[in-house]
């Protein structure tokens, strides 16, 4: 078990994997249903981007959702995101095989999440977050509290916080201050928001 004592950016220095909750984390919470019981789903670009920068810096980032959406596949094909689970009700198995997956220990683990069916995962990760927005339980449980709601920049706001305890912050932005224009090739070629 993590101990509860060890300070939020101590636990974020440890983190080598970043998982999300997809409802009310990647989301608003919100599904929307057209005529032909077709769903929609948005996205925020500022998250998009953030998973973009924790890929760029050498993190790997997985999905955990108990529903399941090809808007889900789709986003997270556009982001390159390294693994998806969908319709996983039971979240805690997932979790274990992402860890197996990737060679990971708790404490290498950060979880994001926003409601009930995310505590078990995010009582045995190493880097508990929470959306700002999250029900009372999850912001309780959290190491860190995002300052945006889901869906509005909140997984951005957590990737920054882990790669700022790392001290990578800087040299993973660094690429966006040249202004010889050698960023503007990497963005429409493989940086996505």
């Amino acid at each position: 078990m993590i101990s509860l004592a060890q300070t939020a950016t101590e636990r974020a220095k440890r983190v080598r994997l970043i998982i999300f909750d997809v409802d009310g984390v990647l989301t608003d919470g919100g599904i929307y249903i057209g005529p032909e019981g077709e769903l929609f789903k948005a996205f925020h670009c500022r998250d998009g981007m953030g998973i973009t920068l924790a890929r760029k810096a050498g993190l790997k980032t997985a999905i955990i959702t108990g529903r399941t959406s090809q808007q889900v596949a789709y986003r997270a094909g556009e982001l390159h995101i390294d693994a998806v689970h969908q319709g996983c009700m039971d979240k805690r198995a997932a979790y274990r095989e992402l860890k197996a997956q990737f060679g990971m220990m708790d404490e290498e683990v950060a979880y994001v999440g926003d409601d009930l069916i995310d505590l078990p995962t995010m009582l045995q990760c190493g880097f508990p977050a929470a959306v700002a927005d999250a029900s009372e339980e999850v912001r309780e449980a959290a190491a860190y509290v995002a300052s945006f709601p889901g869906g509005h920049g909140a997984v951005r706001d957590v990737i920054e916080y882990i790669l700022k305890a790392q001290g990578r912050w800087q040299e993973t932005i660094a690429s966006f201050y040249d202004v010889t224009g050698e960023m503007a090739t990497e963005t429409t070629n493989g940086l996505a928001q």
